[in-house]
């Protein structure tokens, strides 16, 4: 089995869009765990805060097959992908990790779990003794040491209670 770690966000309908992208997920992946719900602001142009989660997942699948399911998913939830790399989103997908594999066509592990906050709590959370593939260090300690050394806003809700 390959393990899987996931980002969603979204800033568009953000509660509904997000519930609909958990429940295919669930259709196309197997031991699915959900981290809590994390709130932060547009990075990179001026837009609504963001909703992400961060999505374990177990798949046979291979790498390539989960990201032309990721990339399904979204399209048939209205994704464009045609706008900037910086807009708001309907619904964003993104492979964070598939098990320790390094692969940079495919962007994996994603550059963004030491850049921002939205997307490294949630996979401290759900992981906090898995070591990064690269750095060599838990998400746990790496999250401790973003948080002493960058300036973000991020809050925390239990899905549960918005999504129950």
């Amino acid at each position: 089995m390959n393990l899987l770690h996931l980002n969603i966000g979204s800033n568009q309908n953000r509660r509904i869009n997000i519930r609909l992208a958990l429940n295919k997920l669930e259709s196309n992946f197997t031991d699915i765990t959900v981290s809590s719900l994390f709130e932060s602001p547009a990075e990179g142009f001026v837009g609504s805060n963001f909703y992400n989660v961060g999505v374990n997942a177990s798949t046979k699948k291979n790498i390539n097959e989960v990201v032309d399911i990721l990339h399904d998913i979204e399209s048939s939830l209205g994704r464009e992908r045609s706008l900037p790399k910086f807009s708001s989103r309907i619904i964003d997908l993104d492979l964070v990790l598939y098990n320790d594999v390094i692969d940079e066509d495919l962007k994996v592990p994603r550059k963004d779990i030491l850049k921002y906050a939205f997307v490294l709590a949630p996979l401290a959370e759900l992981n906090p003794e898995d070591i990064h593939p690269q750095k060599g260090i838990s998400y746990l300690n790496l999250w401790k040491e973003f948080q002493s050394n960058k300036d973000f806003e991020l809050n925390q809700y239990n899905i549960d209670k918005l999504f129950g």
